[in-house]
Parts: C-alpha cells; sequence; structure tokens
C-alpha cells in the first residue's frame, strides 16, 4: 500500500488518468528530453559514489555478469516462444523490446528501495546499462536471418536477395554509442573519481532534486501510457498475454538465478526489476531503422501501455514482496 501512496507513483497513476480523458495536459518534449537525462545523470553519479565507497568486488562481478546472462536468454526465449504465433519481424521485435530495459522503471524501483530500507549496489546502474543491447543485437541477427530466409523462398521469382535493412557495424555504433547510455556511464565514472568530495558537492543537484523530478517524469509517462494503448487495437491475443505475464515470468527468472549464486536482497531486486522491464526508448529508436517491416505501435503499444504501468504500479513492489520472502 506504501507504493501506491508514495508521490511520484500516484503522479503516473494521475498522468494515465488524464490521458485516458483526452485531456489537453502535455509536457514538452525538449521538457521530457531533459527531465530523462537528468534522472539518468543522478542515477550514474550515485552508482558512481557508491562505487568508490565499495570498490570491485567478486560479488559485484557476479551481478554484472548475470545482468549480461539475462539480457541475453530473455530475448532468446522470447523469440522462441512468439515465433509460434507471429512472424519473424514481430517476433524479433517484441524480443528485443522486452529483452532490453526500461531506465526509469529501474530508476522508480530504487526509489522504492529506499523508502523502505533495502540496501542495493551501485553497481547495479551498471548492470542496467550491460543489459541495454544484447537483446537488441540478438534480434537484428534473427532478423537478419529471417529476410535471408524469405528471400531464399522467393529465389523462383529471380528477385535478389534482399539485405539486411541496416548493417550490423550500424547496430553495434548505435546500440554502444546511444547517448543515455553514454550519459548514465559517464555520471557514473565522474562519481566514482570524485568519490566524497564530489557528493558534497553534488548533493543539491542529483538527491535533493532528485524525488521531484521523478514524479514530473513520471507524470508525462502516465500520459504517454494512456495514449499507448490504442497502439494494441487488433493486435493477436498473444501479444496482450505476453505484455502482462512475461515481466513476472522473467522476474521469476532472475529471482532463481540470484538465489541459486547467493546475491544480497536489494541487487536481486533490482535485476528482478530490470529483466521485468521492456524498452520504450533505446530499443525502438534502433528498430525503427533496423526491423523497419514491423508497425512501432505493436512493440510500443506493449511495452508503454501494458508492461510499464504494470511494473510501476503492481510490479516493483509485488517483486519485493517476493524476494523478501523467498529470501
Amino acid at each position: 500500500m506504501a507504493n501506491f501512496l508514495d508521490p511520484a507513483i500516484l503522479f503516473f497513476i494521475f498522468g494515465i488518468f488524464a490521458g485516458s480523458v483526452k485531456s489537453n495536459l502535455e509536457i514538452p518534449q525538449p521538457i521530457s528530453r531533459f527531465l530523462s537525462l537528468y534522472l539518468l545523470m543522478a542515477l550514474g553519479l550515485k552508482g558512481g559514489f557508491a562505487l568508490n565507497k565499495s570498490g570491485l568486488t567478486a560479488e559485484i562481478a557476479l551481478s554484472l555478469g548475470l545482468a549480461v546472462l539475462l539480457a541475453t536468454i530473455i530475448p532468446i526465449i522470447a523469440y522462441w516462444l512468439l515465433r509460434k504465433y507471429l512472424n519473424p519481424f514481430d517476433s524479433a521485435a517484441i524480443a528485443a523490446t522486452y529483452g532490453s530495459v526500461s531506465a526509469v522503471t529501474f530508476i522508480t524501483a530504487t526509489q522504492s528501495l529506499d523508502h523502505f530500507g533495502i540496501a542495493y549496489g551501485g553497481h547495479m546502474a551498471a548492470a542496467m546499462a550491460l543489459m541495454e543491447s544484447p537483446a537488441i543485437i540478438l534480434a537484428i541477427v534473427l532478423a537478419n536471418k529471417a529476410r535471408v530466409a524469405h528471400a531464399a523462398n522467393q529465389i523462383t521469382t529471380s528477385k535478389p536477395l534482399e539485405p539486411p535493412a541496416t548493417g550490423m557495424s550500424k547496430i553495434l555504433h548505435e546500440s554502444f554509442t546511444d547517448g543515455a547510455q553514454l550519459l548514465l556511464l559517464g555520471s557514473m565514472m565522474v562519481g566514482l573519481f570524485s568519490g566524497d568530495a564530489g557528493q558534497k558537492l553534488m548533493a543539491p543537484f542529483s538527491i535533493d532534486l532528485f524525488k521531484g523530478m521523478l514524479a514530473f517524469f513520471l507524470l508525462d509517462m502516465g500520459l504517454m501510457a494512456s495514449r499507448s494503448f490504442k497502439g494494441l487495437r487488433g493486435k493477436p491475443p498473444i501479444t496482450l498475454l505476453y505484455a502482462i505475464g512475461s515481466p513476472l515470468a522473467h522476474a521469476l527468472l532472475a529471482l532463481a538465478f540470484c538465489k541459486l549464486v547467493g546475491l544480497p536482497l536489494g541487487d536481486t531486486i533490482l535485476l528482478m526489476v530490470l529483466a521485468s522491464s521492456a524498452s520504450y526508448i533505446a530499443v525502438p529508436a534502433v528498430l525503427r531503422h533496423a526491423l523497419p517491416e514491423v508497425n512501432p505501435a505493436l512493440y510500443m503499444g506493449m511495452s508503454l501501455g501494458i508492461t510499464f504501468p504494470f511494473n510501476i504500479i503492481i510490479g516493483i513492489p509485488l517483486y519485493t514482496l517476493i524476494a523478501e520472502q523467498l529470501l
């Protein structure tokens, strides 16, 4: 119940309501972009300051390795499952979306853990950054393979093999040099090198303002989420089922791995949240060029219209409760 009374969550719910009643309330795009960059910068600084105190340990390396493993396994499972019901391009796009992560969901989860006094490692911000790209790369490989197979089946029509819509080198470059991801990692390095002195100087910016900025940004996300529902009209039922069922399934998969290797509670909850989240910023930006065969309304409607609200309102407290009970 405490999660629902959090001002940031209440602003998110209010945003959904305002969008649902077709209010003209909106956050200008430049301001929304600034808020997104601010949250990433503040999160990176916080992670860097924490890493400065803890140093690189075997437990941290294990957490980061597990994050990469999850980011590789989840899109493969997603593609294998969805391919039974959807064409290979739609399957690859959804696999990339759900194999990647949502920074805002992660940031909201860290605020929830802070509220309940559950400790977690600052390196988890690095885990989030590492989980951004593997799913994108795997999805593009699968989609390119599908294009070649489709073109080969059309060989009798004398049509040449269709080249990939976007070269793999370009995809790799976009995945690893995305501005938001670079800002997160760069801020973490600044926090790591500046240490306690930097933390004291940046506290008014990265700590005192953080909650209000998050609430304002979640208001905008609520408005966007309510307007993304229409993107799912007429879509196969499996997309709706997957958007609702996969977050919990992925979170439980992450919990199983974390329990197996003995990660602490806070890190476990954040890995559950990362595994359960779906990208609605980085992945769609790449897929618009890499998978032009897929209507963006499909994966945007699923991730932003269903999965994101589910995780923010229900998922984070539910994953926290499950992890506390089992660990």
